[in-house]
Order: structure tokens, then sequence, then C-alpha cells
């Protein structure tokens, strides 16, 4: 190596952790194009006809050469969302077409795929392990995903198609970053911040004086726009936050930061590439890797969910109508209306607010919770550690058995800032792997955007915030706890995309149960557990608008299925005229014309997520009927207090799904936990969807 490359920190052994501290822009680009340089000429080597097809000489030295190319690249990647830079930037878009034009050669690779037909044809085959056979079949479908067997001119169209994707893709979700951090509303006039909690008036008036500017500022980033719509009572306030989030990186902003043609792109390479690749529709495409078989079914178990939640949904919007006339004297409800009276009505039906419940909900008790939870289901403990991190805001912790074993290393970096993307969500930065020099230990990142700490006062989480936690910590916890030791197998890899919210989702649940909420609750000024009165409301309150709350994500689900499931890409709109077909088909909300919600759905456009919204209603039906085991087991218990953390059954889902990663069909895996197919019948009941509930 050269010397630069000798001290660059994204280049230390894949068994060490990153020194994060030293982690410049510029150590990003010559990293990545020694690390590909480097796996290109062992993948080169490995597909020589007369190499060896064997799982020692073809799979284990490309995981050798490969794993810190990947490591260096989500490394940069993590960086560009939670620090972004310019600077930053401009490195990860340099290397964004050395990667997706590897990524590409890789799958085009047809002496490689020729190898790993012959180690599929081979007697060793049969002796691999399970799991080895596994990952062997999956990679010859990924070949074939990936144009392998493209002739010609499609070889070359498929390799442009998949550049520009990638560059669309980033650039969609650049625009949704610098649209919300360049939007504020400067407010000079006090009257109109009435009705805000003290928390967020504090943070407005801190954003302003970094703005050197009087008054407040408020902005689009979570912690303000939301109680901003819930609580401010100057409806004006109100309108012009929902208006400048209804129209983020839309044709109603800056013109370099509108989606519209993003949109278009992105649609027309996703229909093109599924042609090229033999397929109806993206959509089709995009199942052969999922539970779910066909788009029609897909489409079928929506409309199925939004029939039975639609009459749920009506009596939430009747309710809250009623209650705006008769106590608010608002005969009639604007977009930006709704969450403030819905607010209301909460408070005036079941006593409390969500400001109230936020004082007892601090981060570091909610997360003491958190890992006590996981301690008793999966006899596991989090160990704080001190390792270089990217913010001042990051925490470090191993994870560790009850032998003291360290299984994996966790980062946590749970507020909200300028130059971090929206959202909450997992990633890893290496998976556990047993090599001949020991075992290497997952490390994963656990990202949200919650509210800063404000002066000596921790920061404060609304139940929400609270559940949030709860299920990005499912997903943490499938990748820190897995015991398959082939990377080819781990649960980020190789787990169905339609099942990979099953951890996640099931996790939310304990944030219902009384001594799961009483031990991880201590208000912020007296340390008193949530009372018990106080829980009771707020579980009364569980399914408050469920239905409508449904109804919006089939909405979702719905438009990115029907979107994808087309011969050829739409034009904007199109795409917005098919939103309001939806709209029509399902829901009982409708926005303004001026709405446009698919220019900042990053799942969609930037994440992923691509016909696979449905995947968190379709694992929310596995979650709950999984947690119904817990709540089984909890009825032998009688009083309020139930014990749903439960050892011997969190065993058996640690035994069954997340120890297990993607080493089989998440079909056999749940099956194998429960003992049956799923039943929907669990996350209705969760949801207030019963017969019962709709005529009470």
């Amino acid at each position: 190596m050269t010397p630069d490359l000798d001290t660059n920190p994204l280049l230390v052994p894949v068994s060490e952790l990153i020194d994060y501290a030293r982690v410049e822009p510029a150590h990003i680009e010559p990293a990545v194009r020694h690390l590909i340089e480097k796996t290109r000429t062992v993948i080169e080597r490995v597909a020589l006809p007369e190499t060896p097809a064997r799982w020692s000489t073809l799979i284990e030295p490309i995981e050798d050469s490969s794993q810190a190319l990947w490591r260096a690249w989500s490394v940069a990647g993590h960086l560009n969302a939670v620090v972004n830079s310019p600077e930053l930037r401009a490195a990860y878009n340099a290397c964004l077409p050395l990667i997706t034009e590897f990524s590409t050669w890789v799958g085009l690779h047809r002496g490689l795929f020729g190898q790993y037909r012959k180690l599929r044809q081979s007697e060793e085959f049969a002796l691999l392990s399970s799991t080895r056979q596994r990952i062997l079949e999956l990679a010859l479908r990924d070949f074939r995903l990936s144009g392998v067997e493209l002739e010609g001119e499609q070889r070359e169209e498929y390799a442009r198609i998949s550049d520009q994707q990638a560059q669309a893709s980033q650039k969609f979700s650049e625009n949704v970053l610098d649209s919300v951090d360049a939007w504020i509303l400067h407010v000079t006039d006090a009257a109109q911040l009435e009705g805000l909690p003290e928390s967020v008036k504090s943070q407005a008036q801190e954003q302003a004086r970094e703005r050197e500017l009087d008054g407040w500022v408020l902005t689009l980033k979570m912690p303000c726009y939301i109680p901003v719509m819930q609580y401010a009572h100057d409806a004006s306030i109100r309108q012009a936050m929902y208006r400048g989030y209804a129209t983020i990186a839309s044709e109603h902003g800056k013109p370099e930061l509108d989606n519209s043609t993003l949109i278009e792109q992105l649609l027309a390479l996703r229909a093109r590439e599924a042609t090229l690749l033999g397929y109806t529709s993206f959509a089709q495409m995009r199942l052969e890797t999922r539970m779910a078989d066909t788009a029609e079914q897909v489409l079928a178990f929506l409309r199925d969910l939004a029939t039975r939640a639609k009459p749920h949904a009506q009596r939430d919007l009747a309710e809250l109508k009623a209650f705006a006339a008769a106590e608010l004297g608002m005969d009639h409800l604007e977009p930006w209306d709704i969450a403030f009276v819905s607010e209301r009505l909460r408070e005036s039906r079941y006593a409390y607010s969500e400001e109230e419940i936020k004082q007892y909900f601090t981060e570091p008790h909610v997360l003491k919770g958190l890992f006590h939870v996981a301690e008793e289901l999966f006899s596991v403990r989090f160990e704080p550690l001190q390792a270089p991190v990217w913010h001042d805001d990051v925490r470090v912790f191993n994870v560790v058995d009850t032998q003291g074993v360290v299984l994996g290393t966790l980062y946590t970096d749970l507020y909200a800032r300028q130059g971090k993307q929206s959202g909450a969500w997992v990633d890893s930065e290496r998976s556990r792997r047993r090599t001949p020099e020991g075992l290497q230990t997952p490390v994963v990142y656990l990202t949200c955007n919650f509210s800063q700490p404000q002066g000596n006062q921790p920061a404060l989480l609304t139940h929400d915030d609270v559940i949030t936690l709860f299920h990005e910590s499912g997903h943490a916890l499938h990748a820190l706890l897995s015991r398959i030791d082939d990377p080819g197998a781990s649960p980020f890899a190789s787990v169905e995309w339609d099942a990979i919210e099953l951890p996640s989702q099931f996790m939310e649940n304990f944030c219902w149960e009384w001594p799961v909420v009483r031990a991880m609750s201590a208000h912020v000024e007296t340390a008193q557990p949530l009372p018990r009165e106080l829980y009771d409301k707020l579980l009364a309150a569980r399914n408050f608008q469920s239905g409508m709350q449904m109804l919006r994500q089939i909405e979702f689900s719905l438009f990115d299925m029907i979107i994808h499931h087309q011969a050829q890409g739409l034009s904007i709109n199109a795409v917005l005229a098919t939103l309001n077909t939806v709209r029509d088909e399902v829901a009982v909300l409708f926005p303004p014309e001026w709405h446009r919600f698919p220019h900042n759905f990053s799942h969609l456009f930037a994440g992923g997520y691509g016909a696979g919204y449905y995947s968190y209603k379709w694992a929310e039906v596995l979650s709950s009927d999984a947690y119904a085991v817990f709540e089984e087991q909890a009825f032998a218990h009688e009083g309020r207090d139930r014990h749903v953390l439960n050892a011997a059954c969190g065993q058996r889902f640690l035994a069954e799904i997340l120890a297990v990663g993607g080493a089989r069909p998440a079909a056999e895996s749940f099956r194998a936990f429960r003992g049956r197919e799923p039943s929907i019948e669990a996350l209705l009941r969760h949801s207030g969807m019963t017969t019962e509930a709709l005529s009470s």
C-alpha cells in the first residue's frame, strides 16, 4: 500500500473497529478504489475455469476480499446520512458510480456465475451444510436477477440502468435532506406559539440564535414539526408548517430540489430493468425475493385489510368531526387541523396529553428499560464501550452473553440535527463470520431522530418515540444475536424483505406492557415511575384512531405496488393520479391538490422499499401472531400485571427467528416458532378491529 493507504482508517482489518474520529472525506475515495481493485483481482482469479469450484476456493476468497470493501462503503454511506457535509457528499457521490459499476460487473460476470453453477452441480454440494446450500441457491438466483444471462446490447443497457438508478436514488435522498434543512418558519410574535410545549419553544429559540435571528425558528425536523401540528393554537402556523412538509422536494420549492423528474426516471428505469430480465413489471421481479408470490396476492391482502379497517376509520373520522364541531366550534376541518383536533380529542377522552406522558420517558431510562427487556428475553447485556464515534451524540455498547462473551457491538445515534437524514433506521457495518482466525462479531448502527437534551435535562421521548426505539432495536437484535457464521445467510443479507420487519414490530408490543413501561419510566423532575392511572389511560388510547392509521399505511402500500406493477414508467401526473385513485378506494382523509407526498417518500425512491412497502403490514401479521405466544403464556398469571417477559418464550424466539437469520425461508422460521401458519386475528385484535370494538 502507498503511505496514504497505510494510514487510511477505512483500511484497518475488518476485525478492528473503525476509528471514526479519524475518518475524513478525503479517505473515502482512495479506500474504495483500492478495495474494489483488490476484490476485482480475487474474483478474476477464482472465476477462471481451472480454479477448483469448491467452497474453500471460491466462496471464502471472495468473502475475505469483499467484506473489507462493503464495510468501508457501509461506513461512507452511514456518515453521509448522519453527518452530511458538502465534502462528505462529494466524496460519497464520487464513489457511487464506482461501487455501482463494480456491483454490476460482479452480477454480470459469466465466469463467476459458471463457477457457482459448477459448485452447485458438484458432489461437494451435498456435503455442505443446509445454510451453505441455501447461500449458494440464493446467489444463483441473484445472478439471474443481476442480468448475468443477458447478451449484447441488453447487457450493456442493464449496466447503464444500474448506474442511473443508483445516481437517481442518491439525488432523491439529497433533495429531501436539503429541502428539510433549508426550510424554516421564522416567528417573532410569541402569541403565535401559544399551546406549544416549553421544550419545543426552547428548541425553536435555540434554532433562531444559531441563525443569529430574534424570536423563534420552526423547522420540518420531526421533534419540531409533530408537536407544532398537535399543539399550536394558531392555525396559520399549522398551515404554514403543513404546506412546507407536504411540498418537500417538489415543484412548489426550489427547482433544483424538485424530485418530480427523478420519480419519473426511477419508475422508467425499474420497469425497463424488469423487462430486460423477462418480467412483466418491477413488482413481479421484486417478488422473486419475497415471501409473497405475486403482485395480485399482495393487492388482495391489502384490499382485504382495507375492507376490515375502513369502517373503523370512518368511525374515527366521524368522532373527530363531531368533537371539533361541539367542543372547538370547528365545523370544517382543514388537513392541518387533523393532528391538532385529534390531540384535543385524545386529551378529552382519555384525560392525558402526549406532553404529560413525555415527562416520564427520559432517553437514558428508556434505553435502560429496553436493555432490560433484551436481557430478560434473550439473556444478553449491553455494556458501555469507549470507542471513537462520528458525533458527540453517539454511544457505543458491547452486547455480551451470560458468560461475558462479546456477541456484537451497537452504536446508537438518537437525536435529530442539521445534516442528518430524517427517520429511524438500522444498518449493519459488519456481519457475524467465523474464520480460521476466530469469530468476527457484528457491528450495528441504530439511528433515530429524537429531541435533543436541553441544558442539564435529558432528552424526553414521546411514547411514539419509545415505540420507534423498540422497533429499531428489533432490527438491531436480529443482526446482533444471529448465530449464523456465514455472512451470505446473515439477517440483512438474505431474510425476505417482507419478513425483515417481524423482529422490529414484535419488539413494539412490549411498550404496552405495564411491568415494562413502569420499569423504563422515571419523571424528569421527580424520578417517579409513570403512575398506574396514567398508564391505564395510555393503554385505553392504544387504538385511538387505529382505523385511520391502518388505512394510511394501506394507502401507501397500494400506491407503491400499483405504480411498480406497470409494464413501463409513469409520468409524474400519472403517479399523482394513481395516488388519488388509491385514496378514492381506501382513504377517509384527503389532502389538498398541491400535496406532494411521493416527492418525500424516501422509502420507495431512495430506501429499497420500492414494490415492498406492503412488507410493514405483511410482517405485522407475523409479528402480532408471534407476540400472541407471549400473551398466551401470560394468561397463566391472573391479575393486572401479566408477565410477558417470559424467558422460555424469548429463548424460543431467539432460536427460531433471530438466531437463524436467513439460513432458511422466513415462512419455515415462523412455523418453527408458532407451530402453524400465521393468522391475521392477532393483528386485528391488537389494532382494536374486532366486531365487538366496532359496535362499542
